[in-house]
């Protein structure tokens, strides 16, 4: 990009200096006479290679401001996919985030109520309700479980479904 803007510095400086240089051409020719027919034939040849020459310049200052206008619009159409991709990415991570926390809190419940049925179970108290809460404590640590597991899976479909997608565009083209 740097090159580019450099490019299109040092050639609009020519055109520049070659535009400067035709009106100098042009006033001095006006200022002098001419004596010589040879001489005033030789300046108009002159002033038509460099008019020429401006044009040629011109014409590569339009391709190069062309061709920059492509490879920022490019840019940005990168810039836009990436911020769009990292938006979906942390939106996965939030929400993988917490089903891992829910997952913690419910392994926490769970080891708290199995050690009080250990406890209940060494005393010789077997409590039906202390039974069921442990019962319903792991299942519902199954079920964070197997929550954590499918956003895992949606997590990993949503980085394949891109890469599925190019691949059918390339296999059709």
């Amino acid at each position: 990009m740097h090159e580019i803007a450099e490019l299109e510095r040092r050639i609009t400086a020519a055109m520049d200096r070659i535009g400067l240089g035709l009106g100098a051409l042009a006033e001095a020719r006006a200022a002098l006479p001419v004596p010589d027919a040879g001489l005033a034939e030789a300046a108009d040849v002159e002033a038509t290679l460099l008019r020429e020459a401006l044009d040629e310049e011109r014409m590569a200052n339009a391709q190069l401001n062309e061709r920059l206008r492509v490879l920022r619009d490019r840019d940005a159409r990168a810039q836009a996919e990436a911020a769009t991709e990292g938006d979906r990415l942390t939106r996965l991570l939030d929400e993988q985030g917490l089903e891992t926390q829910r997952l913690h809190k419910l392994t926490v419940k769970l080891r708290e109520d199995l050690r009080q049925l250990r406890e209940a179970a060494q005393d010789g108290v077997a409590d039906s309700a202390m039974i069921n809460r442990a019962m319903l404590a792991e299942l519902e640590a199954l079920r964070a479980d197997r929550s954590a597991e499918a956003a895992e899976m949606r997590d990993i479909l949503a980085a394949i479904h891109p890469l599925l997608r190019e691949e059918e565009m390339r296999l059709n083209a």
